[in-house]
């Protein structure tokens, strides 16, 4: 197996490897992109649901060296990033090496590289492996990269239909279905909203204290952050919600956490819920609210309170895990076991002997911009190119 040399490779053709390859080819730096998917962006072009929007206004969600079209609105629609993608790659002369699944990858002290296996998916041998060599290397995998679905006690035992979030696309096929979604983030919370407007009998499992905040409110705040403290916008954000959604959401099943929303954000990377009209309908009785699943069996899910509902669908939008730990060696000081970037921001994206990591530090696709700028940058500079 002859082993291709390369400057930099970079693990992932989602936004952050998309934007750290337009950094470095901008810098005329020699990189390549692996990609285990058959296309870039997956996520965006594959296995999300079509009503989806970019949650945050456009100027926090442009990849660098190129700003979305001014024609574009505020909050840019899935079908208008992908175009946007598109352009991004076509100007930036990026060409991943698609259906190209990383096996390992390690540091060789000896010859000062990092060596890259990766399993060639699109060969006529599904065992044909690929050796690569570089000076650096930038996991750029993501947050979303593997999807997960919690091994609730009777899941196979269940006899309607389960999927996880990433497998839906709209509620057409849903009318008149009773339906739970399992998670309240912003992609279980648009889900329900979606299958009720579909006209199916909706429910949302909601398992944790969330903020529910409009776009307005999650614009304003990194704005406000400029001039005030994050206890003072937290403050303010907080009384604006409950102006809006009202003061006490428990009756509707919903509790609010005891730290603000964007203290959180900060702490752990816990995004506040942006409300696209779901709690209208939750009050409205359009969407009914239940506690945690406990366990499935038949056709029914039992819940935490010990009540039990007849359902023909579950949908668990309950999130992604990462498997960089499977396959990438000396990368303790970089990253954490689940795959997030251990040190603090703004550090985030550097760990050492060449390793970088872009999109991982729970900061979405203004964090990603940040750290493809920085890599590109630092990677120039230690290389001396």
């Amino acid at each position: 197996m002859a082993t291709k040399e390369q400057v930099v490779i970079v693990v992932g053709a989602g936004p952050s490897g998309l934007a750290t390859a337009a950094c470095l080819n901008n810098l005329s730096i020699p990189n390549i992109v692996l990609e285990r998917e058959d296309c870039f962006a997956s996520l965006w072009k594959k296995y999300s649901y079509d009503r989806l929007h970019l949650h945050l206004a456009k100027q926090f969600c442009q990849l660098p060296l190129k700003p979305f079209p001014t024609t574009y609105p505020t909050y840019v629609p899935r079908d208008q990033f992908l175009r946007y993608l598109d352009d991004y790659v076509s100007h930036f002369n990026i060409c991943p090496l698609y259906q190209r699944s990383v096996e390992s990858a390690r540091y060789d002290e000896a010859a000062e590289a990092w060596i890259v296996k990766a399993r060639n998916l699109g060969s006529s041998d599904s065992e044909e492996m690929e050796e690569y060599s570089s000076k650096c290397l930038v996991v750029a995998t993501g947050e979303t990269s593997d999807a997960f679905i919690p091994q609730l006690e009777g899941l196979n035992t269940y006899l309607g239909e389960v999927i996880h979030s990433t497998r839906y696309k709209n509620g057409k096929s849903y009318e008149n279905k009773n339906v739970l979604v399992v998670g309240s983030g912003n992609s279980g919370m648009e889900i329900a909203f979606d299958l009720s407007n579909y006209g199916a009998k909706t429910s949302i499992a909601v398992r944790s204290p969330l903020h529910i905040l409009s776009r307005g409110m999650v614009y304003i705040g990194p704005v406000l952050l400029k001039y005030f403290s994050l206890n003072t916008v937290d403050w303010l954000v907080l009384m604006l919600s409950k102006l809006w959604y009202g003061g006490d959401l428990s009756r509707y099943g919903i509790k609010r956490p005891e730290e603000g929303p964007f203290t959180m954000k900060v702490k752990y990377g816990k995004y506040p819920v942006i409300d696209v009209g779901t709690c209208q309908k939750i009050k409205s009785g359009e969407i009914q609210v239940l506690p945690a699943v406990a366990s499935l069996g038949g056709n029914d899910v039992v819940f935490e309170d010990g009540k039990s509902y007849p359902f023909d669908a579950v949908i668990f939008a309950t999130g992604f895990k990462r498997s960089t730990n499977k396959w990438l060696q000396g990368a303790d000081d970089l990253l954490t076991d689940d795959g997030f970037a251990k040190p603090a921001f703004p550090n985030n994206w550097k760990g050492t002997k060449g390793l970088y990591c872009a999109g991982l530090a729970g900061r979405g696709l203004y964090g990603a911009a940040l750290d493809a700028q920085n890599i590109a940058n630092d990677i120039k500079r230690v290389l001396q190119l």
